[in-house]
Formats: structure tokens, C-alpha cells, sequence
């Protein structure tokens, strides 16, 4: 019986993964409810101890020295206080052994109980002391069950939830599927510790590589920063702690066999590993590659920094939806305005131009202010000016007399009839206000014009002619 109790009592922390001493506690805890219902006090003092060699059950109960007993269950006499401690007073509480020899059925369904309320209590406290120094770190789970807003994953002993705002956009879960997780937060809850995992996590990228390169493992490779769009694109600031030490070769690794591992991992997601600097324009310009950049000019008060790139790399910097230069703004912790080579030329003509402007605008203003200011001159007001005009078309009728037997006088008409004509000017004459309009030709009406046959050329007036020959010689042969 003793035997048999400790191989159930072994089974049972190995079906639990429980130490064995956890397990013979919640029997212990039990087994002093079940004994307190049947025969001790409800509020009596009760111990119980279980041999870990031997299997034994030993019940201590607290008593009170008196010199007459009238209640067993919670008073002992002095005689037999004193087997026990030979020192012991009246009226001192002493723990004496007072094991029952049998419990009743409603006390066993109640150890039975209370056996598994401990257990399943010393279970979840197990697991969330095991998983509680775990937060940050890779776990290796299988996808149990997927559900609208959320996943399960089985991490062995316990199932993990990522929520939808954890999952990667671009990956599609199914049952059994095996999944490395980033372990978020533990937290006790009334079924057991809640865990959250994610796959989105910047952390993820960070225990990924520090168990891909031995170096960042190992310190020998510091990450500076992770910029992260789960899905699509990640960067990695890397610097290294000692010298001659290429931080991003070891990251990519040999033809790029570490990187690989990691990017196949997340699912095809793209990662740019960048060299780290302390100069915030070499970091800025490190963050936007591949995209090359010409100038960097900061701004800390502001904490913008305007970058210039070439025109052919401007699409290049952006990246596709500003995806590159959203993340290098992440990862320097700058804001990066970037412009093209032309546009930042365009705009400094302008600036200079503006600039020799208000210097061209301020020298004359200043020299007139200094010497115009003593005496201040009289402001002039518009003067108005009437003209009178007179028809020139009379004077000309009257001035201007023609005879047929006198030659005309030349007389000057003005340009513009009914304009004003200014002294002392010529004026400008035409043939036809000198001489007047000759009348036209009339044709005689008599005369009319040559048909077109009799105006044609030689050949046609011989046809006449021989025509003419031709009647001529059959009228002569008529007559004879």
C-alpha cells in the first residue's frame, strides 16, 4: 500500500511536470482538510506529514495542557503532555500526534478535490515562474487552433495567444504549423497564466540574429537599432566593439548564408543591415541605402535633416509608398526631407537671386533716407490739359481752289482728317489730293469686241480662208 502510494504520488509529478516534494505538499494540504471534517475542531490547529522513503501519513493536532479533560479532540493532561516535552506547562499549546485511523467518504471526495485544486495551482505557478524570465525571448510553438481576431499556439505546456495586431500581414497560419514567437508579456490570470506572443515584434529580428550570428551573440556585434514593417521590410543598425571587425559582413555572413536563414524565416521579408555612426549625417545617409546620397544638412532644432540625392536615385530613397525613408527615419530618429539634385539647384538660384535682390532693393533706399531727409520736397499735382479740335475738312475746301488753265498749288493735307496739326511740321502729301480723281474710260458703245475665233492664231484664219476657197469653186461649178 505504502509503495503503491509513492508510484502514484511519482506518476503524478511526472503527468504534471511538478517536482515531487509540490506534489506531496497539495496531498498534505488534503489530507488536513479531510481530516479536520471528521475528526478534529473546523478551527483546530492540524498537521500533516508524509514520508517521502516510506509513504507514512502522520497527523499532528494542536492541544492545550489542562489538568482535567473534557473535550479529547482539542485538550490533553498534563501527564501525557509531558511524553511529549517534559517542560510543559498549564495552559501552553503543544503539538501532539493524533493520527485517525480511517477518514469517511465525503472526506476523501474531499482530499480528492482539494488534491487537484493544489496541483492544477502549483501547475500554473510553475509555468509562469518558468516563463515569466522569458519575456523577449524566441519560443518554439505549433499553431493549435486559428480564429478570427487571434491564434493559439501550443508552447508545450501551456498555449500562447497572438493576437490579429501581433500576426504579420503577409503570413497565413495553419493548424500544425511549427512557428518561431517572440514571448511578450506573462500575466497571472483565473485559468492559468496568459501569455502573448507575437511575430510582428521589432524584437524578434534582434533574437533571431543573435541566434543566427555568433557574433551578436556573443557582444562582439552590437545592434544600435532595429526599424521595423512586419511583412515587408526591416533595418538593422549594427556596430562593432572591436576593431577590425566588419559588423555587417558577419551579419549577411558568407554569400549571405545568415541572412538567408533569417529572411526565410519571417516569411520572405526584406532586412538592410546598415553600419551604425555616432555622426547623425553618416547614419542618415548609412539608413537610406541602397539609394545613394550627395549632401546631408541638419537641422537639430527642428530635427529635420534634408538630404539630396541624384535624380535618377530619387525614386530609389523614397522607396515604394515612402517604405525607405519611412524606416530610415525611424532608425536615425531623425526627420529626412529628401530632395533631387535639380530641385535643390533650382531652389538655391533661387535663394541667391532673392538674396542680390533685397541687397540690390536695401543699398538705394538707405542712401536716399540719408540724404533726402533734411528737406522734404513738394508734392506735384497732375496738371490738365484741354485740347481743341477743329475740322480740317472745311479749310481744305476753302483754301484749296483748282482751275484748269493754272497749274495746282501744293497744298498739305493733315494724316488724319479732323486731327490737330502741330506748327512748324510737314505734313504728308498723296498724287491724288493734288491732282484730283481722273474720271474713267468709257468704251464706245458702238464698237463691239472681237469674237474669240476671229482673235486666234494664223491656223484657224486659214481654215476660214479655205472655206471660203472651197464655196467660191462650187458656186463657179454651179454656173457652168
Amino acid at each position: 500500500m505504502k509503495s503503491d502510494f509513492l508510484i502514484a504520488i511519482t506518476q503524478l509529478s511526472a503527468e504534471k511536470n511538478l517536482p515531487k516534494e509540490v506534489v506531496l505538499g497539495a496531498v498534505e494540504a488534503a489530507l488536513v482538510s479531510a481530516y479536520r471534517k471528521d475528526s478534529f475542531a473546523p478551527n483546530q490547529n492540524i498537521q500533516v506529514k508524509i514520508s517521502p522513503t516510506t509513504g507514512t501519513v502522520k497527523v499532528w493536532a494542536e492541544k492545550t495542557v489542562v489538568e482535567k479533560v473534557t473535550e479529547t479532540s482539542t485538550d490533553i493532561s498534563l501527564t501525557e503532555a509531558r511524553r511529549t516535552k517534559p517542560d510543559v506547562q498549564l495552559g501552553e499549546a503543544i503539538m501532539v500526534e493524533d493520527t485517525p485511523h480511517n477518514a469517511g467518504r465525503i472526506a476523501a471526495q474531499t482530499a480528492k478535490q482539494v488534491i487537484l485544486q493544489r496541483l492544477h495551482e502549483a501547475e500554473h505557478s510553475a509555468i509562469f515562474e518558468e516563463y515569466a524570465g522569458k519575456e523577449g525571448d524566441i519560443v518554439t510553438g505549433v499553431v493549435q487552433r486559428t480564429e478570427p481576431k487571434q491564434v493559439l499556439i501550443d508552447l508545450g505546456r501551456v498555449e500562447a495567444v497572438m493576437p490579429s495586431s501581433e500576426q504579420s500581414p503577409n503570413e497565413r497560419y495553419r493548424v500544425g504549423q511549427r512557428l518561431k514567437v517572440c514571448l511578450l508579456e506573462v500575466a497571472r490570470g483565473t485559468r492559468g497564466p496568459r501569455i502573448v506572443v507575437s511575430r510582428s515584434h521589432p524584437d524578434l529580428i534582434r533574437r533571431l540574429f543573435e541566434s543566427e550570428v555568433p557574433e551578436v551573440f556573443s557582444g562582439v556585434v552590437e545592434i544600435k537599432s532595429i526599424a521595423r514593417e512586419a511583412g515587408y521590410r526591416s533595418k538593422v543598425a549594427v556596430a562593432a566593439k572591436q576593431e577590425k571587425v566588419d559588423p555587417v559582413g558577419c551579419c549577411v555572413g558568407l554569400r549571405g548564408i545568415r541572412i538567408q536563414n533569417i529572411v526565410s524565416e519571417l516569411g520572405g521579408e526584406k532586412i538592410d543591415v546598415v553600419a551604425w555612426s555616432s555622426d547623425p549625417a553618416t547614419f542618415i545617409t548609412n539608413a537610406l541605402s541602397p539609394a545613394q546620397v550627395l549632401t546631408t544638412k541638419l537641422d537639430e532644432k527642428e530635427g529635420v535633416a534634408t538630404v539630396v540625392v541624384p535624380d535618377r536615385q530619387l525614386s530609389l530613397a523614397i522607396g515604394r509608398e515612402g517604405q525607405n525613408v519611412r524606416l530610415a527615419a525611424k532608425l536615425a530618429g531623425w526627420k529626412i526631407d529628401i530632395k533631387s539634385a535639380s530641385d535643390a539647384e533650382i531652389e538655391a538660384a533661387k535663394a541667391q537671386a532673392e538674396a542680390a535682390a533685397a541687397a540690390a532693393v536695401a543699398e538705394p533706399v538707405a542712401e536716399v533716407a540719408v540724404a533726402e531727409a533734411p528737406a522734404a520736397e513738394p508734392v506735384l499735382e497732375p496738371a490738365t490739359v484741354t485740347l481743341e479740335v477743329t475740322p480740317v475738312v472745311e479749310e481744305v475746301k476753302e483754301t484749296v481752289e483748282v482751275t484748269e488753265e493754272e497749274e495746282p498749288v501744293p497744298v498739305e493735307i493733315p494724316v488724319a482728317i479732323g486731327a490737330p496739326v502741330a506748327a512748324g511740321k510737314s505734313r504728308l502729301r498723296f498724287a491724288e489730293d493734288i491732282l484730283g480723281h481722273r474720271p474713267a474710260k468709257v468704251e464706245a458703245k458702238g464698237k463691239k469686241k472681237k469674237k474669240g475665233k476671229e482673235v486666234a492664231e494664223d491656223g484657224i484664219r486659214l481654215k476660214k480662208r479655205r472655206r471660203e476657197i472651197i464655196t467660191g469653186d462650187v458656186e463657179e461649178f454651179l454656173d457652168e
